[in-house]
């Protein structure tokens, strides 16, 4: 199925042509039958001559409505645009041309209508001048009258022929339906249609309404009347909601896949206009979709503008919408560019963006958005409606980063390791959720992957290239190797270690250059003694005493008993009752 819009001036025969190419009456209303007049939304639908099944979305015309013609027209990719032959080209049929230009709706049939009442001619003219500089420019064009039928035949093969054209939607792609109408139907409940522009929605498939973000449940599936168990893009669908009052619903809402969109109330877009955004209303609607949505507007570049919404909007990087200044009548097409775009608090940070996104494309990829953002999570760039540019750094299941950023992340860390290792020779490494705030990195795991040789992460801490101990602590070192010489387990007391110059920041610098060993209550060895030490028990008869252990070692009972609490925690020594033992290699 392919669905097509109407376009045009009050009483130019849409709703009339409409009925003549289905069968239908697409105008549901009492009021509208009884004044001749479409005041709402109308659907109906047909098969052409190839057998491809064609919805039509027939909208009002006069210009009381446009909101509700935009609300039509939103979420379709094509548009029959009527004009009558006795009347030409009127105020309204402008409108909604500037309307469809906006929203960039490339495909379309232009239908010079009543061509029985007077010569098409100068309104075919008239009309093809005004086409050329939008994007119908290439619609193809057919005089019709659905009073005599002259003419329908060849409409309805041009119908075929741009159904044809139409792009083929991913049936996999991410729903969102934009709510053109909701009612109540009795024994079944809540009933909301719109236009399924691409994705698939099946019976029981759980979806969420924005903006409240409620979690809802299909009940059933209808298409062109047809009941259903599920439904491809593109085409007209009746969703039977569980469980949802009818005054939870209204038009303008929209179904979507959870996780898939991004719920939004700040963008930044580029403005399709004649003036630039500096000369635009700060106070505009944003239509998008069939929502009709309070913005306001802050200029940043010539056709760029920050835009803040009233209301959460589900939407992705390159969709494409429109601004309207209800007062002046005037429209602009807006693409976004940003779902999520930085605060501009700072003095001169508008103007920054605005020459960032001077560079940007209509619809920004991956790569762009990733550079923007630096590092991203894969289901974040998801939501952006982006996907994961070719030459991301992979950080594993839920990160990327972009390949500049990432190194100039990886240089700022050796930096800060540089500084800080200059500044505290004694502690050279840095907490990892210091760096983490340093850098400004939203996971601590991002810091353990920025950590490469010659950096590397131990005890919680990242350390710089071993720049080697200090020289007063390196001479303090050598003195105390001195002093054990003789007694490897005679341990230095409090006294002279700061006679030394061994201070506890000393102490661990030297630990963690492999120089020196710290044991429980203060005790402190030389580098391999605790391997020495388990030579000698391992000659004691087995199992040993803490006094045997510190006959053989010669030392006191203290330094005993931490020599083998450590060899207890490396599993060298066993421990039973009072004694312990060297188990066989």
């Amino acid at each position: 199925m392919q669905v097509v819009a109407t376009a045009g001036h009050v009483d130019h025969g849409k709703s009339t042509l409409v009925r003549a190419l289905t069968g239908m009456e697409p105008d549901r209303l009492a009021e509208e039958r009884r004044r001749g007049l479409t005041l709402d939304l109308g659907f109906a639908w047909t098969t052409l001559p190839s057998g491809e099944r064609l919805a039509f979305v027939d909208v009002p015309g006069h210009e009381k409505f446009v909101t509700t013609m935009l609300a039509g027209v939103g979420p379709v990719p094509a548009v029959l645009l009527a004009v009558a032959a006795d009347e030409g080209w009127m105020p309204q049929t402008e409108e909604h041309l500037a309307a469809i230009d906006a929203l960039g709706v490339r495909h379309g049939v232009l239908a010079i209508t009543r061509s029985d009442v007077a010569d098409p001619k100068l309104a075919l003219r008239q009309a093809r001048e005004r086409l050329a500089k939008t994007s119908l420019r290439a619609a193809e064009a057919v005089t019709v009258s659905a009073e005599t039928g002259a003419g329908l035949d060849e409409l309805k093969l041009a119908l075929d022929r741009l159904a044809a054209r139409l792009p083929v939607p991913d049936p996999a792609a991410p729903v969102r339906l934009w709510i053109d109408r909701a009612f109540t139907v009795a024994g079944s409940g809540t009933v909301v249609t719109g236009t399924l522009a691409a994705g698939t929605i099946g019976v029981d498939d759980e979806l969420v309404l924005m903006p409240t973000g409620e979690r809802v449940r299909v009940r059933a599936l209808e298409s062109t009347k047809d009941p259903l168990d599920t439904v491809h893009g593109v085409a007209r669908v009746a969703v039977n909601l569980r469980g949802v009052d009818r005054d939870r619903v209204e038009r303008g809402m929209a179904l979507v896949t959870p996780g898939t969109w991004t719920f939004t109330t700040s963008v930044d877009v580029r403005v399709s206009s004649d003036e630039p955004s500096g000369r635009l209303a700060r106070q505009l609607i944003l239509h998008a979709g069939s929502s009709a949505t309070p913005v306001r507007l802050r200029p940043l570049g010539p056709d760029t503008a920050r835009l803040t919404l009233n209301t959460r909007l589900p939407l992705h990087v390159g969709d494409t919408a429109l601004l309207r200044d209800p007062g002046r009548r005037a429209v602009a097409g807006v693409r976004v560019l940003d779902v999520r775009p930085p605060t501009l608090a700072r003095r001169g940070a508008g103007a920054a963006r605005a020459r960032e996104l001077a560079s940007w494309p209509d619809h920004p990829g991956g790569e762009i958005v990733l550079r923007r953002h630096g590092v991203l999570r894969r289901s974040d760039l998801s939501v952006m409606g982006c996907a994961p540019p070719p030459d991301a750094v992979d950080l594993g299941p839920e990160w990327l980063a972009d390949p500049a950023h990432w190194e100039d992340l990886h240089h700022r860390l050796t930096e800060e390791l540089a500084h800080h290792a200059g500044a505290n020779p004694l502690a050279p490494g840095i907490p990892i959720e210091a760096i983490r705030l340093r850098l400004g990195l939203p996971s601590r795991r991002l810091v353990a992957s920025l950590v490469r040789p010659p950096l590397r992460l131990a005890d919680g801490r990242v350390y710089g290239p071993d720049t080697g101990l200090p020289p007063h602590v390196t001479e303090a070192v050598k003195h105390l190797t001195a002093d054990l010489a003789d007694a490897p387990f005679d341990a230095p007391t409090a006294d002279r270690l700061t006679e030394l110059g061994l201070t506890p920041q000393a102490i661990a610098a030297a630990e963690r250059a492999g120089a020196l060993l710290r044991l429980p209550d203060g005790v402190v060895l030389l580098a391999g003694a605790d391997d020495e030490a388990l030579e000698t028990l391992r000659g004691l008869p087995q199992p040993f005493t803490v006094s045997q252990a510190r006959q053989s070692l010669k030392t006191s009972r203290r330094v005993a008993m931490a020599l083998l609490q450590h060899l207890d925690t490396r599993g060298l020594t066993h421990r039973t009752g009072d004694t312990r033992s060297v188990p066989h290699e």
